[in-house]
């Protein structure tokens, strides 16, 4: 059982940045796939990035390659999101989760965590 807390989520004016943070409880972080979604008012949710356990692969979808960078402490037990060039269209409420699978599809990741909400200004 893996419990995910994130934070770092806000209001930014477009252009500025942000690194969204997500803890997490149990000494088996290390062995999940991390990976990072986001859900916009009325649209689904979108795989964002994702991260394998020891950081040696990286995912990104193209609308945040070169803007954002996913990034994991095992350490910590915890893993990043820094969101640089923000856009209106960024917007969305943001969720991590955890699973065992490098995948861009939500149901490969069995836990999820409550979200936080970032909010780009024009």
């Amino acid at each position: 059982q893996v419990q995910l807390v994130e934070s770092g989520g806000g209001l930014v004016q477009a252009g500025g940045s942000l690194r969204l943070s997500c803890a997490a409880s149990g000494r088996t972080f290390r062995s999940y796939v991390m990976g990072w979604f986001r859900q916009a008012p009325g649209k689904e949710r979108e795989f964002v990035a994702a991260i394998s356990w020891n950081s040696g692969s990286t995912w990104y979808t193209d609308s945040v390659k070169g803007r954002f960078t996913i990034s994991r402490d095992n350490a910590k037990n915890t893993v990043y999101l820094q969101m640089n060039s923000l856009k209106p269209e960024d917007t969305a409420v943001y969720y991590c989760a955890a699973g065992t699978v490098l995948a861009a599809i939500s149901k490969e990741y069995n836990y999820w965590g409550q979200g936080t909400q970032v909010t780009v200004s024009s």
